[in-house]
């Protein structure tokens, strides 16, 4: 083992305790740089090697993607809890909903390791995966068909269960760390991972590794993937965001000074046009993907921002801290309400697809499910 190979060892590890020793991650010195290395791995094991797999257009939807009709009428005055669930015993880190908004997932941290399936229409919970993973789940995503939940966690493994009858499926196990984001495309064929040890793309459908896109680049916080399916943003410890085209596996772009410190969270508006980042330097950014240039800040959080959201009318933007969810115009960057539900760190949020509702978790384990007026 050369000196290089002994820096990235030792780097993985001296993430993985600090990360044990603070409860949403910590900051972390900036990892050596090393090559790019876009890596193919077969899919059927007898298929030549090319220059890169070519991902399937997600212009063909999945077969049971569930698309909104007419956008309800919805006002963010008032939003009310009407639902609170308080069965997990940590740090809820991941919240999911399923594409018919009728179902919401949550993982929870503080090696439980343990996914809970609730239904928002009636306030039960109506499943429960036990040991998921052996310590903390950091993400959790649904395809755009409702019937794959992907998981990953602090056990450097991500696991694929079957919705319908909450099964275990199989395993991902090629990274060496902390897998911190999932992201899949929207016709539901890839999954995309990030982890402390770089970029990984699976095949969603057959269930086998398709490449890797980077390797100890730098910590990877946090993925999101276009509405079109054709580009991935990347957000690290170090401020930096990166975009990437998933036809061909190569870097588009780098905004290297995005942040002054780890990106927390990457959200594509619905119209693909604007990447929202959040940060632990207390900011929210709007990009323009086109030309990577800045087109505004969000100011208003007094500490770390550690989870974004977008309402699907594509207008109003929800933001977790310390000091509660704030909710955002988009358009004018106005903050137009500041939620106070939880008794801690409010560190996972999620809309739900029909716009209707809006998912909350904390430090305090409560998960709130809030009805938008």
């Amino acid at each position: 083992m050369d000196n290089s190979d002994n820096k990235y060892l030792c780097q993985i590890q001296k993430a993985k305790r600090s990360q044990r020793r603070e409860r949403f991650g910590s900051q972390m010195t900036k990892a050596t740089k090393a090559k790019n290395l876009v890596m193919l791995m077969s899919l059927a094991g007898a298929i030549a090697i090319a220059p890169f797999i070519p991902i399937p257009s997600s212009s063909t939807p999945a077969k049971a993607q569930v698309t909104p009709g007419t956008q309800p009428t919805t006002s963010f005055a008032k939003p009310q809890i009407i639902y609170s669930f308080i069965e997990h015993s940590g740090t809820i880190k991941s919240l999911a909903f399923t594409p018919d908004s009728r179902t919401l997932a949550s993982g929870g941290s503080d090696n439980e390791g343990v996914i809970r399936l609730w239904d928002t229409t009636t306030g039960k919970r109506i499943g429960i995966i036990r040991r998921a993973h052996k310590t903390a789940i950091e993400s959790i995503v649904i395809s755009p068909d409702g019937q794959t939940l992907a998981s990953g966690g602090d056990d450097n493994i991500i696991n694929l269960w079957n919705l319908n009858n909450n099964k275990f499926t199989r395993s991902f196990v090629a990274h060496t760390s902390n897998v911190l984001s999932l992201a899949v495309t929207p016709n539901g064929k890839v999954l995309v991972s990030g982890a402390l040890d770089g970029i990984r793309m699976w095949d969603l459908l057959q269930q086998r590794p398709l490449a890797t896109l980077t390797r100890f680049d730098n910590l990877i916080y946090t993925l999101a993937i276009s509405p079109d399916g054709q580009t991935l943003a990347s957000g690290d410890n170090v401020g930096v965001i990166k975009l990437w085209d998933l036809s061909t596996g190569k870097l588009i772009r780098t905004v290297p000074a995005a942040h002054s410190n780890t990106v927390t969270k990457l959200v594509f508006t619905p119209d693909g046009t604007t990447l929202v980042s959040a940060s632990r330097d207390r900011t929210i950014k709007l990009w323009n993907v086109s030309t990577g240039q800045l087109v505004r800040t969000l100011v208003g959080h007094n500490n770390w921002v550690n989870a974004i959201a977008i309402n699907s009318n594509g207008q109003t933007l929800a933001s977790a801290g310390r000091d509660g969810i704030k909710l955002w115009d988009l358009t004018s960057g106005e903050l137009l309400n500041t939620l106070y539900g939880h008794s801690d760190w409010v560190s996972a949020i999620a809309f739900s697809p029909d716009g209707t509702k809006l998912a909350s978790g904390g430090f305090d384990t409560r998960v709130n499910v809030w009805q938008l007026q």
